[in-house]
C-alpha cells in the first residue's frame, strides 16, 4: 500500500501490506491482496488447489510450500490421482496439490505396459 500514488489508499498500519499481487502458476494467474487490512489474520475454511502435470512437479511444489509450514496430508496415490497431498504454507494457507487425473504415474505406466 505504501507505493500507491493515491494518498487515500494508505490505511494506517497497511504500509507493508500487499494491495495487488499477481502470481503465475503454470498457465494460471492468481490475483491476491491483503484486502482491507483489518481484523485478525486467519485462513480457515478454504484451500487453494493447484493441478500439476506430473509427480515430479507435485513433489517440488509440495516441498516449497511446506517450507516453514505443516503437512496436512502427505503426497500419496489416491483413487482420483496418481499423486495428491495437502500442506499449509508458513502463512497458514492450505494448499491441495494434485497431479491431473488424465496423467498416469510412472508406476501405473509400467503396469499398463505389462498387461
Amino acid at each position: 500500500f505504501k507505493d500507491s500514488p493515491d494518498p487515500q489508499m494508505h490505511p494506517a498500519g497497511a504500509e507493508n501490506k500487499v494491495m495487488h499481487a499477481s502470481l503465475r502458476i503454470g498457465d494460471t494467474t492468481v490475483m491476491a491482496s491483503d484486502g482491507r487490512c483489518e481484523g485478525k489474520l486467519s485462513f480457515q475454511g478454504f484451500s487453494l488447489s493447484v493441478t500439476v502435470p506430473n509427480e515430479a512437479e507435485a513433489d517440488r511444489l509440495f516441498s516449497l510450500l511446506g517450507e516453514g509450514g505443516q503437512v496436512q496430508m502427505p503426497l500419496t496415490k489416491t483413487f482420483f490421482s496418481p499423486r495428491f497431498g495437502m500442506v499449509a504454507d508458513r502463512f497458514g494457507v492450505s494448499w491441495m496439490i494434485i497431479v491431473g487425473a488424465d496423467v498416469q504415474s510412472e508406476d501405473a505406466g509400467v503396469q499398463n505396459q505389462k498387461s
